[in-house]
């Protein structure tokens, strides 16, 4: 992905001013993260504080706090901002409501395979490092997530079967995918997944197979359908704050942290895709390739929401989709 060198242009497009001089102390810096340590994002990201820690000889260690123990997930990326904490860890397209470029990777059936996600990232990448520059960020590296799909008690065989059930969603995107296909959205953490089918809360979810395996899916739903909606991505921040204290050593040693760690995450990924759909058969969920009927309708539905993406996304969004399409 090229992420260190795209980095350090954005930094320097942006007059960043790091000085120089840094600090030559010790430095320890809290991380929190949305998800527990056996996801694939989390296990990569203890790698990256190995990673920073090895390369800078203890100078500057990451002290990851992951399942939201220190912030919660919707807390995470403004607990950087403010200055409590110099890095952190949360679902991207959290942000679309922001701006709706945040949400590109979760448009459903604009990028559904990990080639095109790979475009979309190159795509998205320098318009939000500016979005994130005004709030005193920066972007260190994106992993994503397997291929989103639909989680049921019942067999769904067309968009209609979606109609009156309690659908997960986790960001606005989902929200809105939700209400078009007549389903009733209800915002649910991962941790707290489980609860919520067994009080009720919800039905169903679009979300991922490492997270439907993660959450033992197979005690509250029967069917997993391989609609492959999206991948939506995972983003590291570090607050410009916390890099101007930095060293000029110590700040490259991150960023070659950070590289490594993209393209470890993109990789691990991709094996967690087979890995975690095996763990959910094995485990007595039915696999299910979606009917033609169904992919048929929820492609319009994908197609009526990327017209609205595109208007709320404006001038920014029109060039990334031109970058995205080329």
């Amino acid at each position: 992905m090229k992420l260190r060198n795209k980095v350090v242009g954005v930094l320097a497009g942006a007059a960043f001013g790091l000085s120089i001089a840094g600090s030559s102390m010790a430095v320890t810096w809290d991380m929190p993260t949305p998800y527990p340590d056996k996801t694939f994002h989390t296990r990569n990201i203890i790698e990256f504080a190995k990673d920073v820690e090895k390369a800078t000889g203890g100078k500057l260690t990451i002290k990851v706090h992951s399942a939201g123990s220190l912030f919660k997930h919707p807390e995470i990326k403004n607990a950087v901002r403010s200055g409590q904490v110099p890095i952190g860890e949360f679902f991207l397209s959290r942000l679309s409501n922001e701006h709706a470029v945040f949400g590109a990777d979760s448009q459903p059936f604009l990028a559904t395979n990990y080639d095109d996600a790979a475009k979309l990232w190159a795509a998205q990448k320098g318009v939000i490092a500016k979005l994130l520059d005004r709030q005193g960020l920066v972007p260190l590296f994106s992993v994503p997530w397997p291929p989103q799909g639909l989680y049921t008690k019942k067999e769904i065989k067309t968009v209609d079967d979606l109609k009156g059930i309690k659908f997960r969603a986790y960001n606005a995107t989902l929200e809105t995918f939700a209400k078009k296909v007549g389903a009733a959205p209800t915002q649910v953490e991962v941790p707290d997944i489980p609860q919520a089918f067994a009080t009720g809360r919800v039905e169903a979810m679009i979300t991922s197979p490492s997270t439907g395996a993660n959450s033992k899916a197979w005690d509250f739903v029967q069917y997993y359908t391989d609609i492959q909606a999206w991948l939506p991505k995972n983003i590291v921040v570090v607050s410009k704050k916390a890099l101007r204290k930095l060293d000029e050593k110590t700040r490259d040693a991150v960023f070659a942290a950070a590289a490594a760690a993209e393209k470890r995450g993109w990789e691990m990924s991709k094996k967690e895709t087979a890995a975690k759909t095996k763990i959910l058969q094995d485990n007595g969920m039915k696999i299910v390739t979606p009917s033609a009927e169904l992919m048929s309708g929820l492609k319009k539905v994908g197609a009526s929401m990327l017209e609205e993406w595109k208007k709320a996304a404006g001038n920014e969004g029109a060039a990334l989709l031109k970058a995205y399409r080329q």
